[in-house]
């Protein structure tokens, strides 16, 4: 059944019955975050080792995204959904269950692995169901589920961990996957032209696949803990990562039936989106790494308050995505892409702006501002961006667009990581060497601390060392106010920069019904 043949109330239906088991998915993505340290203590192991409760789910994730257009191919797009719902749900109840941190690595590689393939497939089932006119709603709710699960993913885990137990973080998705089962099968139609012509299996690209990503992965997520390239392991992680996608790429460039169909980037429209969704990726997980940091370190903010300062960012893009969706089929979807790109990063300048002394309004609507104009951007992006995509390789297309938003992510969250620390200890070496017997404010500062101290009666010794820790304290406290408002400078600057790329793209005809499968 195609797109235009789809009663409208179906439509809404399917959607629903894609979007439940897509939102339970990218909820796993971030809602074991908080749980970490219930997780260690109950499994008796260090937080460090229950890191890989994330680590093991993101590389099983990031491996499978971009064979999905061509699994699909091979099963269905139906079958495949069906299994990988229920693949992901009976996963999650084994992850409910495990008593021990190897088995819950485990069971959180297959629920990766299955769960992996919803994000693109939802994608391409809304964008095969709804005509050309309307992708721009269908985008916007499946944006829901891709932006505003992350943001309250922690929130969430924070609150079911804390009244009843980590182990219902897993528990949840049962209920969700058994109805998703059932309206998929009941509503869910493979479209004619989607049929296996697939005359060969590519071993030489899965392996190639699995072998990169997975490197590429595990090098992003380990680099800090591992001090980077003062590691031998993150080297080797790297090159192997770079040795087998570049492998990869020529492999799937010269072979027949290749696990990925790189001819999509022959079209500017999709190639810029691609780009665009990269660096959307960086920003949006890039920022929500940071900014709690900052609560946490400098404003005195317990950890689940920090996450839920990020909760206006969720509200301001759920209420801003059905208006995105709106505008798609009225507004020329690249001035949309430009104006999102401006306003998504105005907040971050704002954010740039606050002191030592700002409150939770200071936050609230800077974060409020950036998630309405995130969804003012993700909307139209993800519209123009498939939209002269032929629908027998929308598949493809869409694993490879959520398989760019994830890599962004990862480097987005390593980079900004790797440079408040760069930025912090630079800043004190710069306040610190301003600290001397020859500066008269530093001096003054100094005698009024030791007077206070004496006053509350500490002796002079006592008060002395008590002086030089606060003053020390305050050198790094001034350091990494810096730090934090430079990395907010960048995150916005990194959306301007993009701008002109915009004008690479082409407006998609939004009245034209749909283009027509091609003959086989």
């Amino acid at each position: 059944m195609t797109a235009t043949e789809t009663p409208a109330a179906n439509r809404w239906i399917i959607a629903l019955a894609v979007m439940s088991a897509t939102l339970m998915e990218v909820l796993d993505t971030t809602v074991v975050n908080v749980s970490l340290p219930h997780i260690a203590g109950n499994l008796s192991v260090s937080i460090n080792e229950a890191t890989w409760v994330l680590t093991s789910y993101l590389v099983a994730n990031a491996i499978v995204l971009p064979m999905t257009g061509w699994l699909a191919t091979v099963l269905g797009r139906k079958r495949l959904l069906q299994i990988s719902i229920f693949g992901f749900t009976g996963a999650s109840f084994l992850c409910g269950l495990a008593p021990s941190l190897p088995l819950l690595i485990l069971f959180r590689i297959v629920q990766g692995t299955f769960g992996g393939v919803l994000q693109p497939l939802s994608q391409a089932v809304l964008l095969e169901t709804f005509p050309l006119h309307e992708r721009g709603k269908a985008m916007s709710f499946w944006g829901i589920g891709m932006m505003v699960a992350p943001i309250l993913g922690p929130v969430f885990g924070g609150w079911v961990t804390d009244s009843f137990s980590w182990r219902w973080l897993f528990y949840v998705n049962l209920p969700v996957g058994v109805v998703a089962m059932f309206m998929t099968q009941t509503y869910l139609i493979d479209p004619p032209y989607l049929r296996n012509t697939i005359r060969k299996i590519d071993y030489w690209g899965i392996a190639l696949l699995v072998i990169g990503i997975g490197a590429l992965q595990l090098f992003l997520d380990k680099g800090a803990d591992e001090d980077w390239f003062d590691s031998r392991l993150i080297i080797t992680l790297l090159t192997v990562a770079a040795v087998a996608i570049v492998t990869l790429v020529v492999h799937v460039l010269t072979t027949e039936d290749p696990i990925i169909d790189l001819g999509v980037l022959k079209d500017s429209t999709y190639a810029v989106g691609l780009s665009l969704i990269t660096v959307l990726g960086f920003v949006l997980f890039g920022s929500m790494m940071v900014l709690p940091v900052f609560l946490q370190t400098l404003m005195g903010y317990p950890a689940m308050q920090a996450g839920l300062a990020l909760a206006p960012r969720g509200l301001g893009a759920l209420i801003m995505m059905p208006v995105s969706g709106i505008l798609v089929a009225r507004v020329d979807t690249r001035k949309l892409i430009t104006v999102g790109l401006f306003v998504a990063s105005l907040p971050l300048f704002w954010l740039a702006q606050i002191d030592m002394n700002a409150g939770y309004w200071d936050v609230f609507w800077p974060q409020l501002a950036q998630g309405m104009g995130m969804s003012l951007l993700f909307v139209p992006l993800s519209t123009t961006t498939m939209a002269r995509v032929p629908k027998h390789k929308i598949g493809n297309a869409t694993s490879l667009f959520s398989l760019m938003r994830n890599v962004g992510a990862g480097i987005g969250v390593a980079v900004m990581g790797t440079l408040l620390t760069h930025f912090r200890e630079k800043g004190v070496q710069t306040v610190g060497a301003s600290i001397t017997a020859y500066d008269a404010a530093s001096q003054a500062t100094l005698a009024q601390l030791i007077a206070g101290f004496r006053a509350a009666g500490a002796d002079t010794a006592t008060a002395t060392t008590q002086a030089y820790a606060t003053m020390s304290g305050m050198v790094y406290q001034q350091a990494s106010m810096v730090s934090f408002i430079t990395l907010f400078r960048f995150a916005g600057a990194m959306f301007l920069v993009m701008l002109p790329l915009v004008f690479l793209m082409r407006r998609p005809d939004m009245k034209s019904p749909g283009d027509t499968p091609p003959a086989h």
